[in-house]
């Protein structure tokens, strides 16, 4: 099957998955586009495995941001960005994915940039998890930069079953590839890379992302405004490190790392 067909395939596909996700408030409407461009490039470039890579990381994520979703609530508003998926956050979470996935097809088959895939996406799947499940935890997370004990949901704070849910998300990916491609290797490079991965992105939280306090909640907050409009006062980190940011560097990490041990274990 030649490019253009496998690109237009993967458009055709990615774009009714999508909308799947739309109608089930998974994204937003630029949501959709954003998983209708990466799905195409990932199906066209990089193949059907690759392709249901990414379906199982979307369909997971999808299904943990729905799990106990009134019990998050509160806790979800501290976030930058909560509920259905924007277009920024599909870029965040599948724009390193997509590169890789196109110098892959431009390059030929290459088993470095096969694990540097399985690690960009397993940290997206795994970061995802963490999140989902940690803030769901019965004890307060505790910053990854000194143990403090913070209230759920700040950025950079860390629980033992948000780790366990990080492994397993990374784990998930990297046993899928493991089984498409029959190498049993795929499945520990998956799970280390999105761990590794997760944690960077934990790591950036707690030290550069930008964080703000809202006086009207009075807490604080990765939002830089309320949703009416009202500005919250920047208390650390940098205003261009957003939660965007945060998450495609971490998918950078994981794919780094994967494309490391990828390398060791020829």
């Amino acid at each position: 099957m030649d490019l253009p067909l496998r690109l237009l395939i993967g458009l055709s596909l990615s774009t009714l998955i999508g909308y799947a996700g739309y109608r089930r408030q998974a994204l937003t409407r630029s949501g959709w586009l954003g998983a209708a461009l990466t799905g195409a490039a990932i199906f066209g470039f990089g193949g059907l495995d690759w392709g249901l890579l990414l379906i199982a990381f979307f369909a997971s994520s999808s299904l943990l941001t729905r799990y106990q979703e009134g019990a998050k609530a509160e806790v979800i508003a501290v976030f930058a960005k909560g509920g259905p998926r924007d277009l920024g956050q599909a870029l965040a979470n599948g724009g390193a994915a997509t590169a890789i996935a196109i110098l892959y097809g431009l390059s030929g088959d290459s088993r470095l940039l096969l694990g540097a895939f399985v690690g960009a996406l397993a940290e997206a799947n795994a970061d995802t998890w963490a999140t989902e499940l940690g803030i769901l935890a019965k004890h307060p997370p505790r910053l990854i930069t000194n143990g403090r004990s913070v209230p759920p949901g700040t950025s950079g704070g860390v629980t033992w079953p948000g780790t366990l849910a990080a492994v397993g998300g990374a784990a998930l990916i990297g046993g899928l590839a493991a089984l498409f491609r029959g190498d049993w290797r795929l499945l520990p490079l998956g799970a280390i890379a999105g761990l590794a991965g997760s944690l960077f992105d934990s790591l950036l939280g707690a030290t550069v992302q930008g964080i703000y306090y809202s006086e009207r909640r009075c807490k604080e907050t990765e939002r830089p405004v309320e949703r009416d409009g009202a500005p919250n006062r920047q208390v650390r980190g940098w205003v261009w490190m957003n939660n965007d940011v945060v998450n495609l560097l971490g998918t950078l990490v994981g794919s780094l790392v994967g494309l490391l041990v990828g390398s060791l274990a020829r």
